[in-house]
């Protein structure tokens, strides 16, 4: 059962003008911000290029393909991540004199993750400069197979690396062994956008523009959302990115692809804020490399012709909904494995169907790694024409480091895993499918070493009790306006004990309550999505939930988003 524990204050709030209101002093105390400086999410406040290594290796071969014309491949990814900076590196060379410029990206059931080397030998023309965007750090093959022909490599990345690094002309990744940056959360996109500033600036002192820089600051809207949808934690840093982007987006500058995936996502440019971007633009742009080919996606972010962007937007749309239908149907059918699962079963859950698409997985295993907080990897066959192959997405749970624990059993049992990278708690990996039955059982062995029993028990972290008379619009402003909110950096959540004065069933699934505050007697209107199981809520109960505004024919008002609830 889900447990409410209530986050701890880090430090006593000071220095904060009397217009911010005490719920949100606390609010940013419990995520150590304690001071009015260390949410001014200015531009100017972040970290310098110049402290990333490798930029300057990086940033002299950029110049030199720059001058000498040299043809240059953006080889990408195929997630929100990847997408949004390909059309960065893409947008941004090109702003900065880069003439014969492309970009590709790898079809993950033909060319498998990354850099590979049948990636390598589907590139025709051969370019002759590989700059890699959020992937390459693992790519050892695919580099030796690009300089085999001649091709020199940049790669830009943002994972962890393993044992052997792949032997490239330049590298720039935050997270290698001794890099002195002081952020390891910028994600892929966020790592490019940080080279086009370094080379900008060499350019510049090269004389390149005369007088005036090319701007790059149209790039931020691209780098915010990639930020957000690839859940790297939001530090200061990322903070800075994403706020700057979210505040072009809300101004009407957004490009065309992100205002028509917002559109199709039934947002508002004006009020956008990053769970907006993390829940419905990302899966869109997200269902193209899932499903088909991320080339639409990138197509989508790099068109300036707002037509062509919405007609993209609705492929991208259709192929989203295709998505969900897809993956309720595997959910479905991972809850039916795990249905009598008890707690001395298995503690590291590894499930496999052979009709699984590989593009779903993950999606997957997120689900039942909600349900079951536990760790779970979904495997599917590589392709359909591949069924001797298996690709896994893993999910974990905080306290377990995913790709250690693949590292682990990768030491143990060498040749099991053919592939494997990812983060603490996500990671990708590839096998036989003759060996699933032995790594699924490695697999549960580690989980049972590594994982303490405590860290089973779900919970979920609240900032208290709302005081009475505190749910009000102008508090559920100051708290939207307040983010950007996300991974590492989480939303306001509140939790109360309240009498359930009244309430219907929306649609076929969702909750819209009224619930009376026993302490002073006010009723709020909440409402709670895909909650409904055909049971009517408790009389009392405890919820945890969002303090949000529900815009209702150009009508604000207060209301409460429901997170979890229990019986009082």
């Amino acid at each position: 059962m889900l447990q409410l524990r209530r986050r701890e204050s880090r430090g006593t709030p000071h220095g904060w003008p009397d217009a911010v209101h005490p719920v949100l002093q606390q609010v940013y105390a419990a995520r150590g911000v304690l001071e009015p400086g260390q949410v001014e999410h200015r531009l100017a406040r972040m970290l310098s290029p110049q402290l990333l290594g490798g930029m300057a290796q990086a940033v002299e071969l950029l110049a030199e393909a720059i001058r000498d014309d040299w043809t240059i491949l953006i080889a990408g990814d195929y997630d929100c991540d990847g997408a949004t900076g390909t059309a960065v590196a893409v947008r941004g060379l090109r702003l900065l004199g880069a003439r014969r410029l492309d970009y590709a990206i790898p079809n993950r059931f033909v060319h498998g993750y990354g850099l590979s080397a049948a990636f390598v030998a589907s590139m025709q023309p051969t370019p002759q400069l590989i700059v890699t965007v959020d992937n390459g750090v693992a790519s050892v093959a695919g580099v030796a197979a690009a300089q085999a022909r001649g091709i020199k490599v940049i790669v830009t990345d943002h994972h962890l690396p393993g044992e052997r690094l792949p032997a490239c002309d330049a590298m720039v990744n935050p997270n290698l062994a001794g890099d002195a940056f002081p952020s390891k959360a910028l994600a892929g996109v966020g790592v490019m956008f940080y080279l086009l500033l370094s080379l900008r600036a060499k350019l510049h002192e090269q004389g390149a523009f005369g007088a005036a820089k090319p701007d790059l600051s149209p790039l931020l809207d691209l780098v915010a959302l990639g930020t957000v949808a690839d859940l790297v934690p939001l530090d200061f840093n990322n903070r800075v990115l994403v706020e700057a982007g979210l505040q072009r987006m809300r101004r009407g500058r957004a490009c065309a692809g992100i205002s028509a995936l917002v559109e199709a996502g039934r947002r508002s440019l004006t009020t956008l804020c990053a769970s907006d971007l993390g829940f419905a633009v990302g899966p869109r742009l997200n269902a193209a490399g899932r499903l088909e080919d991320m080339r639409l996606g990138v197509a989508c972010l790099l068109t300036d012709d707002v037509a062509q962007a919405r007609r993209y937007a609705e492929q991208l749309d259709a192929i989203n909904r295709e998505r969900r239908d897809l993956q309720a149907s595997m959910v479905a059918e991972a809850e039916v494995m795990v249905a009598g699962l008890g707690p001395l079963d298995a503690i590291g859950v590894a499930l496999f169907e052979p009709s699984w698409h590989a593009g779903v997985v993950g999606l997957v295993a997120s689900k039942l790694k909600e349900r079951l907080h536990r760790p779970v990897i979904a495997f599917a066959p590589a392709s359909e024409d591949d069924t001797e192959n298996l690709r896994g997405s893993c999910r974990s749970i905080p306290g377990f480091h995913i790709r250690d624990a693949l590292a682990v059993i990768d030491a143990r049992q060498p040749g099991l895993i053919e592939r494997f990278g990812g983060h603490a708690m996500a990671a990708g990996l590839s096998l036989k499918a003759a060996d699933y039955p032995r790594f699924a059982a490695a697999f549960d062995a580690v989980a049972r070493e590594l994982i303490e029993p405590e860290r089973l028990q779900a919970v979920l972290y609240t900032d208290g009790e709302l005081p009475p008379g505190a749910a009000t619009l102008a508090l559920a402003r100051q708290l939207r306006a307040a983010g950007p909110w996300g991974q590492a950096f989480p939303e306001p959540l509140f939790d109360n004990l309240f009498d359930c004065a009244g309430w219907k069933v929306m649609g076929e699934t969702h909750l819209r309550l009224q619930l009376h505050d026993p302490r002073d007697g006010a009723v709020h209107d909440a409402v709670m999505f895909n909650a409904y199981d055909g049971q009517p809520p408790p009389p009392r109960l405890r919820t945890a939930y969002e303090l949000t505004i529900n815009d209702w024919q150009g009508r604000e008002t207060p209301r409460l988003l429901l997170r979890h609830i229990e019986p009082a």
